[in-house]
């Protein structure tokens, strides 16, 4: 098999001028390319700059900043397509169904980023709260996109898809700085309870760790077949509250004890 020299040189002649003719908007498109990355790159560091000096939430102004930064990405290569003379019609037709296909197999995860969004936004909650949500409860140490991370009092770390937690019960236990302490001390009919209140107030006032305003409480909260229940509501800081909680049990335990107070075991039919 043979070539014919002529048709070579015709296919070579067709292909350097479809080059010649060509390379301007191949040249505009390199252009363009290399002028939008340079342009994308100064926007983005402009927003966060922006974002960081109005003091926005970090995990919001990364993530506004990522969509940004993949919006314009998108922008620039559909003007480059544009310019090399590729139909974007059809192009962002094929965009358009990718994005629908892909938007119905990640229903879940679309739910999880719609409630990160809107915990991010609404902030019923920040890093280093303490909050209980979905049965369990600990410490936030990241807010991400798709999940929030908590460690719990034993350093487990827990993840909760952000779509049911923007959607259920959010208790935060940080947001108001200080914490009431609800515990119960129940002793017996013979008991002098105005004794018991005045034990319980002194081991109260002799903690530095307990909150004068707003002011503890000690009153009777439950009259049961076999005892009389007191509570003791001491209020705490956020950072003080197991402290004064385990001192308070401590404290009373020991003044009942060297006032001869008995404390009457727990029984559950007093509290059906």
């Amino acid at each position: 098999m043979t070539l014919d020299p002529n048709y070579l040189t015709g296919y070579a002649g067709t292909i350097i001028k479809t080059f010649i003719d060509y390379s301007p908007k191949l040249i505009s498109a390199f252009f363009i390319l290399f002028v939008g990355l340079y342009t994308i790159r100064v926007i983005n560091r402009l927003i966060r700059k922006i974002m960081v000096k109005r003091d926005l939430d970090p995990t919001l102004t990364k993530f506004l900043a990522d969509i940004l930064l993949w919006v314009l990405r998108v922008l620039l290569f559909v003007t480059i397509i544009d310019k090399l003379g590729i139909g974007t019609s059809s192009f962002v037709a094929i965009l358009g169904a990718i994005g629908l296909a892909v938007g119905l197999s990640l229903q879940g995860s679309l739910s999880n980023f719609a409630g990160g969004m809107l915990i991010i936004l609404f902030k019923p909650f920040k890093v280093g709260d303490t909050i209980e949500a979905q049965g369990v409860s600990g410490t936030v140490s990241e807010i991400q996109i798709f999940v929030t991370k908590l460690i719990n009092s034993n350093n487990q770390t827990i993840f909760i898809p952000n779509g049911s937690l923007s959607n259920g019960t959010i208790i935060n236990y940080s947001l108001e700085g200080i914490r009431r302490s609800d515990l119960t001390f129940s002793i017996s009919y013979d008991t002098d309870i105005k004794k018991a209140k005045d034990l319980i107030t002194e081991v109260l006032n002799k903690n530095p760790k307990v909150l004068k305003t707003p002011e503890a409480e000690v009153s009777v909260k439950l009259l049961t077949d076999s005892s009389i229940q007191l509570a003791v509501r001491p209020w705490a800081t956020n950072a003080d509250f197991g402290v004064v909680s385990s001192d308070t049990l401590e404290g009373c335990k020991l003044a009942f004890d060297a006032a001869g107070i008995a404390i009457q075991p727990y029984l559950k039919e007093e509290n059906k």
